[in-house]
């Protein structure tokens, strides 16, 4: 049985977001097109998420200083819809926010909703956009701080994984761009270092993911009783889920389309 993808991700904000497509456009060295596009400066001045928000130098050794789940996990409550230049903030597929992402003053108005609606975030918060340099931190080897991917996830591997530890354990939790099926668990580790096509688009496996506390969090709340990141190291001895690929062409993929591998 030959993989194939069975659902394309995206997120529109920078950890805090999440969107199921059926087809999307692939941009060599980039990736997903619209994929972490946005992201939320905290504890910097304007000034500084400019800097941040234009320059990959200036985002070196700052990752602190963007809201993430990891930092901010009561975050995961809500979604951000991006969609004809809206940004919809909503919580429980509830509008609660809508605003033109071309116009300052509608982005300074959402920061300020997210701090109303948990104390817990201090200002300033920033939220910050730039298409042609996405706002990934995924380092490869030690000689890149950061480079633009597209993650998979293998579903059989997650089955694997709710099936040793007796638990539900959903997919979304690990954010996938492309969610694959019809192959061994963790076949697609063994894949590292290779070239792995879509649709006559190539992309190169880059490394197992490593996880983080995120992947406790229960999709759409904030609950994290579920720790699922020592349950990873207690069934497999190690914490990865999911590779990370890095675009070589352009091009487009769809739900449906198969992986080849060589």
């Amino acid at each position: 049985m030959s993989a194939t993808i069975s659902s394309i991700n995206y997120c529109p904000v920078k950890s805090v977001s999440f969107q199921t497509i059926e087809k999307s456009q692939i941009k060599k060295d980039v990736g997903i097109i619209g994929d972490r596009i946005f992201a939320f400066a905290k504890d910097l001045d304007l000034e500084q998420a400019k800097l941040f928000e234009k320059s990959p130098d200036e985002r070196k050794g700052k990752w602190n200083k963007v809201l993430t789940l990891k930092n901010s996990p009561a975050l995961n409550k809500y979604n951000f819809i991006f969609k004809e230049e809206k940004l919809t903030l909503t919580l429980k597929d509830q509008e609660i926010l809508s605003i033109d992402i071309n116009q300052l003053s509608e982005r300074e108005a959402l920061s300020n909703k997210i701090i109303e609606l948990e104390n817990s975030l201090k200002e300033p918060i920033v939220l910050m956009k730039n298409e042609e340099l996405p706002f990934f931190d995924t380092s490869i080897s030690n000689k890149v701080d950061f480079v633009n991917s597209v993650s998979l996830l293998n579903i059989q591997s997650i089955n694997d994984f709710q099936k040793k530890i007796v638990k539900k354990v959903e997919i979304s939790r690990f954010r996938g761009n492309i969610c694959i099926d019809g192959v061994k668990p963790w076949e697609e580790q063994e894949w590292v270092g290779k070239i792995v096509k879509i649709n006559n688009v190539s992309f190169k496996v880059e490394k197992k993911i490593p996880r983080c506390v995120a992947i406790n969090l229960k999709p759409q709340t904030d609950d994290n009783s579920l720790n699922l990141l020592q349950a990873l190291k207690k069934t497999y001895n190690h914490f990865d889920m999911g590779i990370y690929l890095s675009a070589l062409d352009d091009g487009k993929i769809e739900v449906g389309n198969k992986i080849e591998t060589n």
